[in-house]
Formats: structure tokens, C-alpha cells, sequence
């Protein structure tokens, strides 16, 4: 009778004492308990865990916030504890620092909970920014006295981009183009085409698709105002199945740095039309004599066609061979590190492949080389073979084009070292020695912009793109081709 009775006590003690819980609000300043002497005080948390949760504001509006959990450490000096303090201080732009303390409802009666787990508590706050690194720190209440160490932790968290499953649903993000689903879907024609299929938006009108492949092999831009599924074919200059598409949108809110989207180049698939089994023997040998006829008419017209075909394009070759099949010319382009390469150093690489005939040589293909060689020997190397250096400037350098660059994987300014000055460096060396001169050109964008401490470059042949291209081609390949092709 007495086990039972003591049974019955233990349950309804268990009744009686609810659990603690949490309730948090705003500390910006030092907590009180900070100012007054304590004999005892808790000890540090066991455990702090930082996650991103999303939360629904309203309709297609939605919050990302941090979710903080801890773990109460299970020692005798959790009764002592009376809340736990948690400061978050990020820093990207500009710095930012925030507190809540969470009071606990009731006080600790054991070390762990009554079912046996550890005291765990969570709490969701803290809007979170993009691409930002925050610091965590926590610590139980009563602190340590003045002039004592007291026991804290603290963790390093970094909010990640637009990307992210959970960023994503940010509305900076949402105008950027996370939510928005292309679907894109390409593949090789022949050998000369890509058709590119894809979904465009209703966030803007304008994008760009380039197909790479190491090197830009095509691109074409794309005008759209309303959500629909686009087509475009895109002439490529090499071979093209395995290539990268990258879809550029053009979006009102983000312009140059939206976010991009990728496809694979796939083969084409060829539609064939089944044949059905012809059960009816008689049926067939019926329409076998008027099948005949037609099949020998059809076949004489597909073969005067073909001849008509091929002697048109006999006469194209030879009227228009010695206009359209330049000499190849191998071409070093260099530029400074504030133009922005996808919107401009791929145009020009991309016209100088497919309208000139170019053999163009990047540093950004070469940057294996580059760490092999060193950055002087390797342009010394290239300057030598190239018949043409071309000095490429562009005044169209936004901020909004170079956070572009700056921020897109792959960029030049990432582990990239500019080349220009170095280049810049050896062409005053041959125009010391009066070597080499008829290699070098400059190409510009706009207007023309040589600044001050390159102004020796006013003495090479100076284009402007697209105004000067006639020009710029007979420079290239027929005074080049006269002058007896490449010198050393």
C-alpha cells in the first residue's frame, strides 16, 4: 500500500510542476543580472545549431528568419538558470547587431527532462540577408560577475545566395529570377545549328543564350514580353553536342545580374513516321502499277533538283570564294580588368571567330599555361605567335555591368590577374626597338577612351566596332596577308 501511494505521489508531483518553456522578447543593452553579485551562477550551453526556416508574411510574400536551437548542459546548475541570452551580429555592406533574451516560464526541478532527453529550446527570428556572414553568440542568465569570465558560445553562420532551396523565396531574390523555371532544352541540328527551347517571364523582355564549349561557339538574343515557350536557332562555329547553354534573362529589376540558368547541348531526336503492316496482299499488289509511275516521277524531279542545287552552289563558291574564305589568323586579345566579359570580350572573341576568320587567343583559356609559365613568359610566348595583338577598351564599364562580372563564377577578376599592363609593357618595349609594330591594333566600344598613362597607344591603327569593321577587316587579313603573313 505504501509503494502505491508514493507512485501516486511521484505522478501527481509530475502534474504539478509543468515544464519550463520560453518566452522571448527584445535586450538590446547588458541584463540587469549583470549589475548584481552572484554566488552561484549556471554554466555555459552544451550545444547551438543555426537553420534557415521560411515563413509566410502574406499571399507569395514570405520571410527568411534564422532558426537558433540550444542544448541545456545537464549539470546541477541548470536550477540556477533563469534565462538564456542570444546576440546575432552580421556583416556584409554594413554591420548590424541585435539581441533577445528568452526567460524561462519556470524553474529547472531536474537535469533532464522527465522523459530522459536533454532540455532543448529553439527560437525563430533574425531576418537574414544574402551572402552575409553572421556571428552567434549565447550565454545563460545570471551572468558572470564583473571581472569573471563567464561562460558563453558562439557560432559562425553564412547566409548563402539566391540559389539556395531556402534564399530563394526572398523577394530580391524572387525579382531576380529564383523562382522562375526555363526549362531549357537544346539540341544539335547539324553541324552548324542549335535550337534552344525554353520558358520565358513575365519579370522582363529581353535574354541572351550563348552556347559554350571552352570557348563561346554561338549566342543570340531573344525578345519576349509575355510567359511562353520561346524557340530560337543559334549558328554555331564548332562542334556543339555536350556544349553549356547559358540563358542570360535581362529582368527590370536586376538588369545585368540576374541570375543565369544552364542547359546541355543534346542530339537531336529524328521523327520517323511508322509504316503499317499490310495484311491485304491483294490490296497492294492492286495499287502496285500506279505507285510505280509516280515513284519514277518523283525521282526524276528530286534528281534535276539536285543538279539545279548543286550547280547554284558551284557558281556561289566560286563568285563569292575569294570575298568570303579569308586566310586564318591567329589573334591575341588583351583588355583591362574593369571590362566587363561577358557582355563584351565574348561578343568581340564570338566576331572574330565566325567574321574573321580568327584563331583567338584568351587568357581566361589559358590560365593552366599562365601558372606553368609565369604571366610574362606566357605573353611574350603568345605575342610571338600571334600576327595580330589587339588592345580591346570599352568605356561601357557600369557599375551595374561590373558587379556583373565581379559576381559571375567564372568572372575574370576571380583568381584572374591582369594581363593588360604587362601587354601594355612589351609593346613599349617594340616600340623602343621598332619590332613587331604591325602586329598591334586597338579595338574599342563607344568611345574611345585610352587613358593617360597608355597613351602611347595612339600611335597603333585605332577601330571602332562596329562603325569601323570593313576597315578593321582589310587590317586584319589583306595588309596582313601583303606584308607576307606572320613575322617574328
Amino acid at each position: 500500500m505504501s509503494l502505491a501511494l508514493l507512485s501516486l505521489a511521484a505522478l501527481c508531483w509530475d502534474a504539478a510542476t509543468p515544464e519550463p518553456t520560453i518566452q522571448c522578447g527584445s535586450e538590446t543593452g547588458p541584463s540587469p543580472e549583470w549589475m548584481v553579485q552572484h554566488a552561484l551562477t549556471p554554466g555555459d550551453l552544451r550545444d547551438l545549431q543555426v537553420q534557415l526556416v521560411k515563413t509566410s508574411i502574406a499571399t507569395e510574400d514570405y520571410s527568411i528568419l534564422m532558426n537558433i536551437s540550444w542544448i541545456l548542459r545537464a549539470d546541477a546548475s541548470i536550477r540556477l538558470l533563469k534565462a538564456t541570452k542570444i546576440c546575432v551580429t552580421g556583416k556584409s555592406n554594413f554591420q548590424s547587431y541585435s539581441c533577445v533574451r528568452c526567460n524561462y516560464t519556470d524553474a529547472f526541478q531536474s537535469q533532464t527532462r522527465p522523459s530522459g532527453g536533454k532540455w532543448t529550446f529553439s527560437y525563430i527570428g533574425f531576418p537574414v540577408d544574402l551572402n552575409t556572414l553572421y556571428l552567434i553568440g549565447a550565454h545563460n542568465i545570471p551572468t558572470a560577475n564583473m571581472n569573471e569570465d563567464g561562460p558563453s558560445m558562439s557560432v559562425n553562420f553564412t547566409s548563402p545566395g539566391c540559389l539556395d532551396h531556402i534564399m530563394k523565396y526572398k523577394k530580391k531574390c524572387i525579382q531576380a529570377g529564383s523562382l522562375w523555371d526555363p526549362n531549357i532544352t537544346a539540341c544539335k541540328k547539324n553541324e552548324n545549328t542549335v535550337e534552344v527551347n525554353f520558358t520565358t517571364s513575365a519579370l522582363g523582355n529581353r535574354y541572351m543564350a550563348l552556347i559554350q564549349k571552352g570557348i563561346v561557339i554561338g549566342f543570340s538574343n531573344v525578345l519576349e514580353n509575355k510567359i511562353t515557350r520561346t524557340s530560337v536557332v543559334i549558328p554555331v562555329t564548332g562542334e556543339s553536342e555536350g556544349a553549356v547553354v547559358q540563358l542570360t534573362p535581362y529582368f527590370r529589376t536586376c538588369g545585368n545580374d540576374c541570375i543565369r540558368r544552364k542547359g546541355t547541348v543534346v542530339l537531336c531526336p529524328h521523327s520517323s513516321v511508322p509504316v503499317p503492316l499490310d495484311n491485304n496482299g491483294s490490296m497492294s499488289r492492286g495499287w502496285l502499277p500506279l505507285l510505280l509511275p509516280a515513284l519514277l516521277v518523283a525521282t526524276w524531279v528530286l534528281g534535276m533538283g539536285i543538279l539545279l542545287l548543286w550547280r547554284h552552289e558551284r557558281i556561289k563558291t566560286t563568285s563569292f570564294s575569294t570575298t568570303t574564305q579569308l586566310p586564318p589568323i591567329k589573334v591575341l586579345v588583351v583588355y583591362p580588368s574593369e571590362i566587363c566579359f561577358h557582355h563584351t570580350v565574348c561578343y568581340f572573341t564570338e566576331f572574330l571567330q565566325n567574321h574573321c576568320r580568327g584563331e583567338v587567343i584568351l587568357e581566361k583559356w589559358q590560365k593552366k599555361k599562365i601558372a606553368e609559365m609565369g604571366p610574362v613568359q606566357w605573353l611574350a610566348t603568345q605575342r610571338k605567335a600571334a600576327e595580330k595583338v589587339i588592345f580591346l577598351l570599352s568605356n561601357h564599364a557600369s557599375a551595374m555591368c561590373d558587379g556583373a562580372c565581379s559576381k559571375s563564377q567564372g568572372s575574370p577578376s576571380e583568381n584572374s590577374q591582369d594581363l593588360f599592363p604587362l601587354a601594355f609593357n612589351l609593346f613599349c618595349s617594340d616600340l623602343r626597338s621598332h619590332t613587331h609594330l604591325h602586329k598591334y591594333l586597338v579595338v574599342y566600344f563607344g568611345k574611345v577612351d585610352i587613358k593617360d598613362n597608355y597613351s602611347a597607344l595612339n600611335v597603333c591603327p585605332t577601330y571602332h566596332l562596329m562603325k569601323d569593321v570593313t576597315a578593321f577587316r582589310k587590317e586584319l587579313h589583306i595588309k596582313q596577308h601583303v606584308s607576307g603573313g606572320n613575322s617574328s
